[in-house]
């Protein structure tokens, strides 16, 4: 198993970064008891201690000594790495020279085989080799001979044409046969597969706990039964790589960053929402306050609101209720960083929020605000309560989600997709548009812009994530949804 120390609040990218000798210990400890082999990356951040506490752990190492387009650095880590490889000759069982750097373009192949035989030259009989993603070793196979075993990644969720949970260990396996009948003779390690337990659906490949469990029981198993040497990508989840690879990039570990635990420990059944009972048990709460709410505001007016009223207010209720738990937890994974936590706090707040206020409008016969009555001249401003909230839950939800779909249109890669709390805050707001309409009036610049915006994104989108994405399907018709919320706007003409 891939082993990185670092747990939250540490990160490689931190200058000067070290991890202790005990909190290495204590990993290694328990990853005992589930591998007999680890690999590492590099000996920075006080990674050349591993050698010795997995002596002590019983565990054997694969090292990996990092290369970049430093030269500098370079030596140091050869350098490290012989006087560990001659310190612990019965713990390091091979070396990995250079990890991916074809792929990050910071070294020539003909640099990299050079650097690959001056350490091989140095470790005796140790077998040495480069581990890069399967498709450069088809393009560089000339490093080929500059090895003992060709070491590749191959991570079905991460290819260019990624592929389904259902998918993945054929896909693994075709990989590795194709490549054993490019360089015969050779012993193929998969150096990494895995596959994420958290983040953005890409594909038809989704993340996710039970898919995580089924990629890497199916992989394993056919390692067992073919006979060939696997390494899984990770033993412990790095929250540091969500920095650089957004949410998926932090949940591809075994065990938890946290707990420092299995998630699927022996015997256990396995569930992506572990805690339903209380998420469903907090959404039927959460629907009986909707209609609480709608109740009393009913009961302070002296009407008779029509039947549909309450059917909006029911499905305003039920979508809320639904995603609550869903909409909290895809909150906990995706914040990274103030800005993060602000913008999906921001949703999220939104998102339950809206059906409460949206049923007060609905059983109040009062009609969705324009922003001019929120920001607009004096004279046509609406400070009442009840218009300032739906105005505020209006402004999040186009606001973010004109943000968030630019961001799938220009920069898609590493994002998420806000389907739940964007849902529970922009579906309330529709029903109000469609249940208590306001007559006269004209429609709105502002919300016109924005419409525009989401609706044209919306379409790029569905077509540029493909139509097996649903986390994509669902956004793109929320977004549609809220473009037609924004269209529908009629207030005040602004004197010009």
């Amino acid at each position: 198993m891939s082993y990185a120390p670092f747990r939250a609040g540490q990160t490689p990218l931190e200058l000067g970064m070290q991890v202790s000798a005990e909190q290495i210990a204590d990993d290694l400890k328990r990853l005992a008891e589930i591998t007999d082999c680890i690999r590492t990356y590099s000996v920075d951040n006080g990674l050349d201690q591993v050698p010795a506490l997995a002596q002590k752990a019983g565990l054997k190492v694969i090292h990996g000594i990092w290369l970049s387009g430093n030269q500098l650095k370079n030596r140091l880590q050869i350098a490290t790495s012989l006087a560990l490889i001659k310190q612990f000759p019965d713990v390091i069982i091979a070396v990995v020279v250079g990890n991916e750097t074809l792929l990050r373009g910071e070294m020539t192949s003909s640099d990299l085989a050079a650097t690959i035989r001056q350490v091989k030259a140095q470790v005796g009989a140790l077998p040495v080799t480069y581990a890069d993603v399967w498709e450069y070793w088809l393009h560089y196979r000339e490093i080929s001979d500059a090895v003992d075993f060709i070491t590749i990644h191959i991570l079905p969720y991460w290819e260019d044409f990624p592929i389904s949970a259902s998918r993945a260990a054929a896909h693994v396996d075709s990989i590795r046969k194709q490549l054993a009948v490019a360089f015969p003779g050779k012993e193929i390690l998969i150096g990494e597969t895995g596959w994420p337990s958290e983040g953005r659906m890409r594909d038809g490949a989704l993340p996710s706990r039970t898919n995580q469990a089924r990629v890497v029981s199916e992989i394993l198993a056919l390692a067992k039964a073919e006979k060939f040497r696997v390494n899984l990508i990770e033993a412990y989840d790095q929250p540091w790589k969500r920095q650089l690879e957004g949410t998926v990039g932090g949940y591809w570990g075994l065990m938890d960053a946290v707990s420092r635990t299995p998630k699927y420990p022996p015997g256990q059944p396995i569930s992506n929402f572990p805690h339903w009972t209380v998420e469903m048990g907090a959404g039927a709460g959460y629907c009986v306050a909707v209609f609480l709410a709608a109740w009393l505001a009913r009961r302070r007016k002296p009407w008779s609101p029509p039947q549909q009223t309450w059917l909006g207010v029911a499905i305003s209720a039920a979508a809320g209720g639904t995603l609550l738990g869903f909409a909290f937890e895809k909150f906990t994974v995706e914040s990274l960083g103030p800005g993060a936590s602000l913008k999906w706090g921001a949703l999220l707040v939104a998102g339950l929020t809206s059906p409460f206020v949206v049923a007060v409008a609905l059983t109040s016969g009062r009609s969705m605000p324009t922003f001019v009555e929120l920001i607009g001249p004096r004279h046509l401003r609406d400070m009442r309560p009840l218009t300032l909230l739906l105005g505020a839950v209006l402004a999040v939800a186009a606001v973010v989600g004109a943000e968030t779909a630019l961001g799938f249109v220009f920069d898609p890669r590493y994002r998420d997709f806000p389907f739940a709390a964007l849902t529970m805050a922009t579906l309330p707001l529709a029903l109000l548009t469609m249940l208590n309409p306001r007559s006269g009036g004209v429609r709105q610049l502002p919300e016109c812009v924005f419409a525009g915006l989401l609706a044209l994104s919306a379409v790029y989108v569905s077509i540029n994530e493909g139509f097996a994405n649903w986390q994509s399907d669902w956004t793109c018709g929320i977004y549609l949804v809220l473009a037609t919320t924004l269209f529908r706007a009629r207030g005040e003409q602004i004197p010009g």
